[in-house]
């Protein structure tokens, strides 16, 4: 199993404060120490950090542990947050499907992605040019528009082979042909591909099909800096989960301010965290991610899996050795650990579980895998 690092896709029409809210997160990734991986990156592509304070409260632990240095080096020796991929794809207009503007290379780096931010003007400003749309209602149309008519050109192409193969009869290429047409009559209806669900075999019979409609998508409103507060309580109001509000201009203000400025001027704007870290947050539920973490002398990490995800699929992310070669893990979580401040306390009082290969990991496990290879 890989690791299940997150990578999303920001997409948008023209002057919807697509570009503002990609700078501001350059500017957050320009502020990390590259002691991660993905140092070296597109311009179009920016990695940064989950936030994730658990990871100070190991620290804490490890130097309980260890003490503050080991010989001439820092205990611990590096602290790795895992990350997300956020990629600035060009800007769409009506006809992308077919080439229009950016459209081919637009579509080409959406399929790279595991999920869709679509960022939704909602904000007036007559300095700035509405493209494409006139209202935020009309602006979603274009994008899911445009995503279901490149899908369906895609699906015409590979239905017509798929049904060349069916020809044999055999089992699996029946199935999906059957598959696909069920996908294109719900392309031609109107509607997106995620709507519909499949069992395992079903996916398995379509595997390697990239539709963009069958991405998970987050509706990002990008709203006025005095109009952010009011909008995020009436959304917590109405339990709008697939909408998320933001002031991409606020993301720009807050990230050119020292850390320690951060807060309080988030404060005035009446809001408890960045938009950034409520866009994380909401990409990592969205696709079913939760991080488990490592610690010790030489690193404290966490690393991103997919829920559900059992011990031995936990150690394949850190290398494919571990899950091969899987014996068990030792497990406590990170609340119960910051309690007694320390791992060979934890041990002592019996407090880390010895868990097999049908154990689930939780989010904030804090683990050592035992294996032999």
């Amino acid at each position: 199993m890989s690791n299940s690092t997150l990578s999303l896709g920001i997409i948008g029409l023209p002057n919807v404060g697509k570009s503002t809210l990609f700078n501001a997160l350059l500017k957050k990734q320009a502020a990390l120490v590259a002691n991660y991986p993905f140092a070296t990156i597109e311009p179009n592509v920016g990695v940064v950090e989950v936030p994730d304070d658990r990871l100070k409260g190991l620290v804490e632990v490890v130097r309980t542990d260890y003490g503050g240095k080991l010989g001439d080096r820092e205990v611990p020796q590096k602290v790795i947050p895992a990350t997300v991929k956020f990629y600035d794809i060009a800007g769409l207009v009506k006809g992308a499907h077919k080439g229009e503007g950016l459209g081919n290379e637009f579509l080409g780096h959406i399929r790279e992605v595991s999920a869709l931010v679509h960022v939704i003007r909602d904000f007036a400003d007559d300095n700035i040019i509405r493209s494409g749309a006139v209202s935020p209602e009309e602006d979603v149309a274009t994008i899911d528009t445009e995503l279901t008519l490149a899908d369906i050109s895609s699906l015409e192409r590979i239905l017509l082979a798929a049904k060349g193969d069916a020809r044999s009869k055999e089992p699996e290429a029946v199935l999906r042909v059957e598959v696909l047409d069920r996908i294109a009559g719900v392309l031609n209806a109107g509607r997106p591909a995620r709507e519909l669900s499949f069992t395992e075999k079903e996916e398995q019979a379509i595997r390697g099909i990239n539709l963009l409609t069958r991405k998970p998508i987050l509706y990002v409103y990008n709203v006025a800096e005095n109009d952010l507060s009011t909008r995020l309580h009436q959304s917590i109001e109405k339990g709008d989960s697939d909408k998320l509000y933001i002031s991409a201009r606020i993301e720009s203000e807050l990230c050119s301010l020292p850390e320690s400025e951060q807060l309080d001027y988030l404060r005035e704007w009446g809001i408890a965290e960045p938009g950034l870290t409520r866009l994380i947050k909401a990409g990592y539920k969205l696709l079913g991610l939760q991080d488990f973490l490592t610690a010790g002398p030489k690193e404290v990490r966490a690393w991103t899996i997919r829920r559900g995800a059992t011990a031995p699929e936990a150690a394949g992310v850190i290398h494919t050795d571990f899950e091969r070669g899987f014996i068990g893990a030792d497990v406590i979580a990170y609340t119960e650990l910051v309690k007694v401040k320390s791992l060979k306390k934890a041990k002592e009082l019996g407090l880390i579980r010895l868990e097999g290969k049908n154990y689930s990991m939780q989010d904030g496990d804090v683990v050592e895998f035992r294996f032999n290879v």
